[in-house]
């Protein structure tokens, strides 16, 4: 089994809103993290993850060290933040990608490339599900390309339900970051894995009282989402990454 594993991508990856220790976010690489540790002694970690980075930047800033550390096992998931951006171009994107992801497999290491989950039931971001589409259709070739584990979201649907997301909804909980990290153990092979998984019925909900909601969410998430964005600013221009070494992990 793997006996290094280095993490490259934003919010997604750093983890959050998966709660830590001490104000930190765990997330779905830590989660893998801490079983792959428990099957090798001499297990190390880096997760080189920044939220609201592009994928350019995280193939300009992180790509290169994760190349430098070498590690065994690379996850690479980018472009999110990119595709949440009015006249983002999918085909660009996979361009940058494939080359990253080509970059990364030379090195010798097994590469984990993720698709994103079906924005179908999102209020806004559905307006773009053609181009999420594209983009992880690509996404899906690259890997097929260069050998790369893939982590198909798109088809999970335990992350359709939001009570595996935190009220931003664009951030999953610790339900679904433990739904993905059980998804990314068994595509790698690790037995015991179940990712498939169906909420218990809940109970309907009034139309106003949803209607509420989303006004509700349109002005504490996304006004201030879509503010920092004419900015140019980032909740991420202010934080390094969480774990920058390759290290044992605790």
């Amino acid at each position: 089994m793997y006996g290094s594993f280095v993490a490259l991508g934003d919010s997604f990856t750093e983890g959050l809103s998966d709660p830590g220790v001490n104000g930190s976010y765990r997330g779905w690489a830590d989660r893998v993290a801490e079983t792959l540790a428990g099957q090798n002694p001499s297990f190390a970690y880096a997760n080189l993850a920044v939220r609201g980075r592009l994928l350019d930047q995280v193939v300009a800033e992180q790509v290169p060290r994760a190349i430098e550390m070498r590690p065994d096992l690379i996850s690479f998931c980018a472009g999110g933040n990119d595709l949440l951006r009015p006249g983002s171009d999918p085909d660009r994107m996979a361009k940058t990608f494939a080359a990253a992801v080509k970059s990364l497999r030379a090195t010798g290491a097994d590469v984990v490339v993720f698709t994103g989950v079906d924005p179908r039931d999102t209020p806004i971001m559905r307006r773009a599900r053609g181009t999420f589409a594209t983009f992880y259709l690509h996404v899906r070739s690259i890997a097929d390309l260069h050998g790369c584990h893939l982590v198909d979201q798109w088809s999970m649907q335990g992350l359709r339900d939001w009570r595996a997301w935190s009220d931003d909804r664009l951030h999953m909980n610790e339900h679904g970051h433990r739904l993905v990290a059980a998804k990314v153990l068994d595509v790698l092979g690790v037995p015991g894995q179940e990712w498939r998984y169906s909420w218990p019925p809940r109970e309907k909900v009034d139309p106003r009282v949803k209607r509420r909601e989303d006004a509700e969410w349109l002005r504490e998430h996304l006004a201030p989402w879509v503010m920092r964005r004419l900015r140019g600013r980032s909740s991420g221009d202010e934080i390094t990454a969480k774990r920058p070494d390759l290290s044992p992990f605790d």
